[in-house]
């Protein structure tokens, strides 16, 4: 158990970023199949996820590199904690605009919750399993595998990540458009609009 320890917590952390990769997907699926154009607090708490995200990469490039040491390891953890306070943040911040009886929240309702509270519940279970982690970090710091099947496997895991973050930078330039900040309520791209005069 404690030489295939290390190889569990190395496919643990891209577990974490393929949830992270399922959620954003989620997301796009209701910003662009449903129409429902996220809030400013809707992106931060997606940069929140992303920022998370980044300390399971980080560990998991390092790892791949055999260049993870114990402080390597708890930097990444401690990323990936930190993206998932401020996530929390945002989302306790949305949850309590909301909280009015009688207030129909922000967006359409997913099994009974809008997306800013299972955003906090995702959070949550990062620091849940970066706190497992962290106990267990004598034993298991990760270790990746040699095979290039599974190597293979893990660099498609990082690109999808990749490109998922690029659509989403994409996705704010466009309802930004060519301004500081998301409207609050937005209702369409600025980008389009400013450009065609809409």
């Amino acid at each position: 158990m404690a030489k295939t320890f290390p190889k569990l917590v190395f496919w643990g952390l891209h577990a974490w970023v393929l949830a992270y990769v399922g959620v954003l997907l989620g997301a796009f699926t209701i910003q662009f199949v449903e129409g429902e154009f996220p809030c400013p607090l809707c992106m931060l708490q997606r940069y929140g996820m992303i920022l998370s995200t980044l300390g399971a990469l980080w560990v998991i490039m390092q790892a791949r590199r055999g260049d993870l040491t114990p402080v390597r390891y708890m930097q990444g953890m401690g990323l990936g904690v930190l993206g998932a306070a401020a996530g929390a943040l945002v989302s306790v911040r949305q949850i309590l605009l909301h909280i009015k009886p009688g207030d129909p929240g922000y967006g359409s309702a997913v099994m009974g919750y809008h997306l800013y509270t299972w955003a906090l519940i995702t959070f949550y279970i990062v620091v849940l399993f970066v706190a497992v982690l962290s106990i267990l970090a004598p034993v298991g710091i990760p270790e990746a595998p040699k095979s290039s099947g599974a190597l293979t496997l893990s660099s498609i895991v990082v690109w999808v990540f990749v490109i998922l973050v690029a659509a989403n930078v994409i996705a704010i330039i466009f309802l930004e458009g060519f301004a500081w900040v998301l409207p609050d309520d937005p209702t369409s791209y600025n980008l389009i609009d400013q450009i065609t005069g809409g």
